[in-house]
């Protein structure tokens, strides 16, 4: 039986001096190694087990003990990285919701009340509305095709815009001019 087996507390007290000496050195190697203060600090930790385990080797003095932790911190990293190069990136659970729908019978009545208030202002009103807003032309444009002066186009939007608010705010509603 190794010395070590005999006496438990030898083991914890060589692993208690090897974290004393090499902690410090081994953590802030496995930091740059992961890039993780976390990821480095369960490195370390993995380390040190390693070496309780195998504190009968370490006693003997076969060669550098710092060079043999730092040589067991970078083959845990390597393991890790390889490992995870092997699964498929983890997600985050996402709750179960209803996929998002979008309600379009608000637009179809918006569409239906416009429609009936545009049969309710006079045809010159309507005709000028339709050419800016429906068929998405410019002043020049719409008065071209109306074969009007652009003045009277900008004019009648104007006023086709007040006669079309009138209508749809009800009759109770007034104009102000």
């Amino acid at each position: 039986m190794a010395d070590t087996d005999r006496r438990p507390d030898a083991a914890e007290a060589l692993i208690r001096s090897l974290y004393a000496e090499h902690g410090r050195a081994l953590l802030a190697y496995a930091t740059r190694l992961t890039g993780d203060r976390a990821a480095a600090e369960d490195v370390v930790q993995e380390t040190l087990v390693r070496a309780w385990k195998h504190a009968d080797d370490l006693v003997a003095g076969k060669g550098s003990v710092r060079g043999w932790l730092l040589t067991v911190a970078r083959n845990l990293v390597t393991d890790r990285a390889r490992a995870r190069a092997v699964r498929p990136a983890e997600v985050a659970e996402v709750e179960d919701r209803p996929p998002v729908e979008g309600d379009h019978s608000e637009s179809v009545v918006n569409t239906m009340v416009v429609l009936d208030a545009l049969d309710q202002v006079s045809a010159e009103h309507r005709e000028v509305l339709v050419q800016l807003y429906y068929r998405g032309r410019t002043v020049t444009e719409a008065a071209k095709e109306l074969g009007l002066p652009p003045g009277t186009v900008k004019s009648r939007s104007y006023y086709a815009l007040r006669a079309l608010r009138t209508v749809m705010a009800g009759p109770e509603a007034e104009v102000s001019r």
